[in-house]
């Protein structure tokens, strides 16, 4: 066998596992697959059913000629064998007779069984279903209702049937839902199934994303994972037993979806597809689209499963939505579900409420003698009252009233001390000052909604905001990229010219140091010639010494003569130009000596310039060329660390880029996470306010109740009681 199977182990693609069963006899070890013919394509080549992890084929087994689909992974599954050991060993644990329909595939997992090349890889063995995908079954048969709505009920079926195991598929979805010649369901794929004993183990996929809840993440494996898929596929298919016409309008031809999207889920208020099922007349759809709407901003772990009681599992809590639309009365026993799922669904209702402990009494039980002697007052009373006035003792007109009104005031007095009495008081103050104790509902209600509404436009724009704030970090980064490119461009350009303008600069300063050696060699020459040795025409001894004092011995200690005018004398007199431009008048010198002394100069010049060098000495040219390329090289060197420079602010500003994305994306997680919290608590709220609502009105009602039974008590009753014992 190759290298250790793990996360390095790369598998062979899926054409690559088509060209080895070409060959079954030699790729296959297991003996019923030993030599299997594959179902081909119209090239004779094995035809692959491929997927996000694996390729199926179809092989009919030359033993017992059964068929079977193979599955041949091309990706590494976390904990494969393990997985699929747990399922397998669960599912064989199933009592066909206690299931709703055979949808339970047999399937074995087979470690090394097939060859590739010089490997060996697991395949998993499944029985092949004789069944139609579900999105295909709907492209023949939608059109007849009362299929499409058995079927839907075989659905619920099948999800309580996985529920009442504590399974879970993982990717509820058309492909994996197949529908057999009987019109029952069959699953496949159980790459992502959650058993009880892979509790504690990730995922290893999210399942079909138009399917799923945006909410599910990688992390997410539990019992619950098909609850918020089985709503949806439950919805589609009751919507289109209740209007065939759906299919067509919101389904597409080969559409990877029944009759809603991912974006449907994700963004509810601008879905037309949901909003079509949201005002749809019949209330079962209507009220199924809510539902889903409202699940698609749970928590998987809030969300109830389609059927809510199942046998032997502790009920779930009903979900308790905030939407105003299809709420309905609910019936008794929905928990508060909306009335159209009344005769639907078997709910565990929020907690009943408590009853009053002590009903408050609506008669008076039992005589006291104190009522014995209200009885006994009143004829004795009556009796005196008439014999006053039958022997005319009364002496006025209020005399025989007397009597009455002791016998009323003693009758008040025993009615008032009954403990009947005190006790509906009682009973009735218990619940008023419990009842008063509750929030108003009606404020409640409101209050969560208008909460529930901020919320929601709160989320709306923060998840329009996301996207919007990644575009403008986006656009940032790519003008911060032209700035970049710019400065480089215009840097390069610059020293581009610089280099370029090396050649004319060698020229220019070989011809400035040709120049300056021929000057110098032009001075050196002049400086050899004394006046006082070759004086010029009318340059005596003693006019040479006063050159000589001023500073002129040489011909190149002067470079000419400028006239000078006198207007004293009204004369033209001349002065000496110094090599230093310092300009100096000579005793003697005048303007013809001047000009003589010029004239002199002028023909040494010629006669220095006529054997001056032509040319520069190869050391005095290599110099120049040395540092005309120590310039290129530093301009070269410059040129370079533009390019480095300008290629570290792009990766100054890629990361920059990076780090605001993640900004951006952990901002929005850890906002995700608060409105998860958020969502959570307003369902704790929801539930909460049904529960009080429900105890207000248990309350109220009870407190009407003592309320009239203690108007029965009254003074009438009392009387009579005490003369008829009722």
């Amino acid at each position: 066998m190759g290298p250790a199977t793990g996360s390095q182990r790369r598998f062979p693609s899926g054409a690559e596992y088509a060209e080895a069963l070409q060959h079954t006899q030699l790729c296959f070890h297991h003996p019923e697959l030993k030599g299997a013919r594959p179902e081909l394509t119209g090239l004779g080549l094995p035809r692959p059913i491929s997927g996000a992890f694996a390729s199926v084929f179809s092989l009919t087994s030359p033993t017992s000629g059964r068929r079977y689909a193979v599955k041949c992974f091309t990706r590494h599954v976390p904990d494969q064998e393990r997985r699929y050991e747990a399922i397998s060993s669960r599912l064989a644990l199933l009592d066909p007779t206690e299931l709703s329909q055979p949808w339970n595939l047999g399937f074995e997992y087979l470690p090394d069984a097939i060859s590739v090349g010089r490997e060996r890889y697991p395949v998993l063995k499944m029985e092949w279903a004789e069944a139609v995908t579900l999105s295909s079954w709907l492209d023949a048969n939608h059109a007849d209702r009362i299929a499409v709505d058995r079927l839907a009920d075989r659905f619920e079926e099948l999800t309580r049937d996985l529920a009442g195991h504590q399974i879970a598929h993982g990717d509820l979805q058309h492909g994996n839902l197949l529908v057999a010649s009987d019109d029952t369901l069959r699953l496949v794929d159980y790459d992502g199934m959650y058993v009880p004993a892979l509790a504690g183990l990730g995922g290893t996929e999210r399942g079909h994303r138009n399917y799923q809840s945006p909410l599910r993440g990688n992390d997410d494996f539990g019992v619950e994972l098909d609850r918020f898929s089985a709503w949806v596929i439950f919805l589609s298919l009751k919507a289109i037993a209740s209007e065939p016409a759906l299919w067509s309008r919101l389904h597409e031809p080969s559409g990877e979806f029944l009759l809603l999207t991912e974006e449907d889920f994700t963004s509810p208020a601008g879905s037309a597809r949901l909003q079509t099922l949201l005002t749809h007349p019949d209330r079962m759809v209507s009220g199924l689209a809510d539902q889903v709407r409202t699940l698609a901003c749970q928590p998987l772990d809030m969300l109830p499963p389609l059927t809510l009681t199942v046998p032997g599992q502790r009920p779930a809590a009903t979900v308790i939505t905030d939407n105003t639309a299809h709420r309905g009365a609910a019936a008794p026993g929905t928990g508060g579900l909306p009335g159209w799922m009344a005769g639907h669904l078997t709910s565990a209702a929020s907690p009943s409420q408590p009853a009053p402990s002590v009903a408050p009494p609506d008669r008076f039980q039992i005589r006291t003698p104190l009522d014995v002697a209200v009885a006994v007052v009143w004829p004795l009373m009556s009796a005196v009252t008439v014999l006053a006035l039958f022997m005319g003792l009364a002496t006025a007109p209020f005399v025989p009233a007397v009597p009455v009104l002791a016998a009323a005031t003693f009758s008040v007095f025993g009615w008032a001390r009954r403990a009947e009495r005190a006790q509906a008081r009682a009973v009735l103050s218990v619940l008023t000052a419990e009842r008063d104790r509750l929030d108003d509902p009606v404020k409640a209600d409101g209050k969560l909604r208008k909460d529930r509404a901020k919320f929601d436009a709160a989320e709306t724009k923060r998840i329009a905001d996301h996207p919007r704030a990644q575009s403008r970090l986006t656009a940032s980064h790519h003008g911060e990229l032209q700035q970049i490119e710019k400065r480089r461009v215009r840097k390069r350009k610059e020293l581009d010219k610089k280099i370029a303008g090396l050649s004319e600069k060698r020229r220019k300063e070989l011809r400035t140091a040709l120049a300056s050696r021929q000057s110098d060699y032009v001075r050196e020459r002049l400086g050899r010639r004394l006046i006082a040795q070759n004086p010029p025409h009318g340059i005596g001894p003693k006019l040479a010494a006063r050159l000589a004092a001023a500073g002129v011995r040489t011909a190149a200690d002067f470079t000419g003569y400028r006239t000078v005018h006198n207007a004293h004398y009204n004369s033209v007199g001349a002065e000496l130009v110094l090599s230093n431009g310092r300009r100096i008048d000579v005793q003697g010198i005048g303007e013809a000596k001047a000009i003589a002394l010029d004239a002199w100069r002028r023909q040494l010049v010629a006669a220095a310039e006529a054997d001056q060098p032509t040319a520069l000495t190869a050391q005095e040219r290599q110099s120049i060329d040395q540092g005309i390329e120590v310039r290129r090289t530093r301009l070269t060197a410059e040129l370079r660390s533009v390019d480095a420079a300008a290629e570290a602010s792009r990766t100054k500003a890629q990361q920059e880029l990076e780090d605001g994305r993640a900004r951006l994306t952990r901002e929005n997680t850890l906002a995700g996470e608060r409105a998860r919290r958020q969502r959570q608590e307003f369902s704790r709220r929801a539930v909460t306010l049904q529960q009080d609502s429900a105890r207000h009105a248990a309350l109220s009602s009870a407190a009407g109740t003592a309320e009239a039974h203690r108007r029965r008590l009254s003074l009438v009753r009392y009387l009579r009681f005490l003369y008829t014992g009722r």
